[in-house]
């Protein structure tokens, strides 16, 4: 647990386990999750199986508390436009408006309009996002090799390199709002960096940015296996 916190940004405030703003007396760790994985005594064994499928309930929740702040109507689909403020929500400051107006863009857009965007769809997503570091190195090689970044490029990177399988729908809105000058190619370094932001914000690790890993590579010519991997 205080590994973990000290990985959290909210976490690290709290290192005593002690939550400021709610009335406790005593550590976290002395109920709650710990009474639940050890039982009341404190005695019992956590197997590693519950604990793993543990956080993947958790993860799931959190996602459909997400897509359930879009989804208020309970139709069970977002909008283009939510699924886009999804995305940039999290993006720099300084970007954020050119973003935002690229959201707000999708309402003239007619191919994409009158698109709904599923929970599963939606949950895809959210596991490339799991997944940066490596897609990255996957976007990064593509357009280092082809020059530029095509929507087939996108999708097998995503599919290929991270198991993750997007619809055409989720690519067409991900092209709209990172296509910075319209000429059919992802801006890689845009996309990533507004990704980078929300894993950050999240967790917020100890270790250097994966933009500074990326730069590294981006100047590495030793990058044959992963072009044999998308290849």
């Amino acid at each position: 647990m205080a590994l973990m916190r000290a990985h959290n940004r909210q976490g690290a405030l709290h290192s005593d386990g002690l939550r400021a703003g709610l009335r406790v007396g005593s550590a976290v760790e002395n109920g709650g999750l710990m009474e639940y994985f050890f039982g009341k005594d404190g005695k019992k064994c956590l197997q590693h199986e519950k604990f793993v499928l543990f956080l993947r309930n958790l993860h799931d929740e959190i996602l459909r508390l997400e897509f359930a702040h879009y989804d208020y109507k309970l139709q069970g689909t977002i909008s283009a436009k939510d699924f886009g403020l999804s995305m940039v929500a999290s993006a720099d400051i300084k970007h954020l408006d050119k973003l935002l107006d690229r959201v707000d863009d999708l309402d003239n857009e007619a191919n994409l309009n009158n698109i709904r965007i599923t929970f599963e769809e939606f949950k895809n997503f959210a596991e490339l996002r799991k997944k940066l570091q490596p897609f990255s190195l996957a976007l990064f090689s593509f357009g280092e090799v082809n020059g530029l970044l095509t929507r087939k490029d996108f999708q097998r990177a995503a599919s290929q390199v991270c198991g993750v399988s997007l619809t055409d729908n989720v690519i067409g809105i991900i092209f709209h709002l990172f296509d910075a000058n319209g000429d059919g190619s992802l801006s890689a370094n845009e996309f990533v960096r507004v990704l980078q932001k929300r894993e950050r914000d999240i967790a917020q690790p100890t270790e250097a940015g994966i933009l500074s890993f990326l730069s590294c590579f981006w100047n590495c010519s030793n990058n044959t296996s992963i072009r044999l991997l998308l290849s």
